[in-house]
């Protein structure tokens, strides 16, 4: 009966000192967004139902990226998402995913008379993107110099409506959602596939990652991932065109 009684008290123990596990993301619709009610979108359900499953305490917090991004690399047990895995941001992190399978896409408004057909021929139009987003990343490292930051994805629409940029960058499945809402805007270049997770900081135990991978791959085989992106008007994850 001790043992029993032992056992019980140190399992209670485990539990109270739980770390709570601090989600960021940004504005970012369809897949993280804020409402009345909290966070919401197609990546924010699919980390409540992994934080449900595995059972730990967590929070998720809407705000600019390049902050979101910042407390995830530099504070203990945050994580960030909806974020872009590549070559750099690799070691930074421990990564869950794929959350998101998707081409980078580069928008222009609708009607504009820009037409890139290859990277180096995007380079001679301004670029907008968001600081610290991935598609940021992404154009210093192919050499982009007319590139203009905002701090969030709804900012950067704005200046593409307004003529104060050329193109916007992007997922190819947000710029679906943008033409379904009736957002004024085509495609001008579509790039690689890219897979895109929960980055966290490095302090965050190897079990708590595995355990939550473990739990992302049961929603994508079980096709609760697919059903959640039913639900945004978002095409499936095309898996086989991941790209780290």
């Amino acid at each position: 009966m001790k043992h029993l009684i032992l056992a019980f008290l140190l399992g209670l123990s485990t539990t109270a000192h739980a770390e709570t596990i601090h989600f960021v993301t940004e504005e970012y619709p369809p897949y993280n967004f804020s409402t009345a009610s909290g966070a919401n979108g197609a990546s924010v359900e699919q980390v409540a139902l992994i934080m449900k499953a595995v059972d730990l305490p967590y929070d998720i917090e809407v705000l600019p990226w390049a902050r979101a991004f910042a407390l995830a690399e530099s504070q203990p047990f945050h994580c960030v998402f909806t974020t872009g895995h590549d070559a750099e941001r690799d070691r930074k992190f421990k990564w869950i995913e794929p959350l998101l399978v998707d081409h980078m896409i580069m928008v222009r408004r609708k009607g504009a008379a820009i037409a890139p057909q290859t990277i180096d021929d995007a380079k001679e139009f301004v670029v907008g993107t968001q600081r610290e987003d991935f598609s940021a990343a992404y154009l210093k490292t192919h050499g982009f110099e007319k590139v203009d930051y905002a701090t969030n994805l709804d900012s950067t629409m704005k200046k593409l409506a307004a003529g104060r940029i050329d193109l916007l960058m992007t997922s190819e499945k947000t710029f679906e959602t943008m033409r379904a809402d009736g957002i004024p805007v085509e495609a001008a270049l579509v790039l690689e596939g890219k897979q895109y997770g929960i980055a966290c900081h490095k302090d965050v135990p190897d079990e708590t990652v595995a355990r939550m991978q473990a739990e992302l791959d049961r929603l994508i085989a079980n096709g609760t991932q697919d059903r959640i992106f039913a639900r945004y008007g978002l095409r499936p994850n095309r898996i086989e065109q991941a790209a780290k």
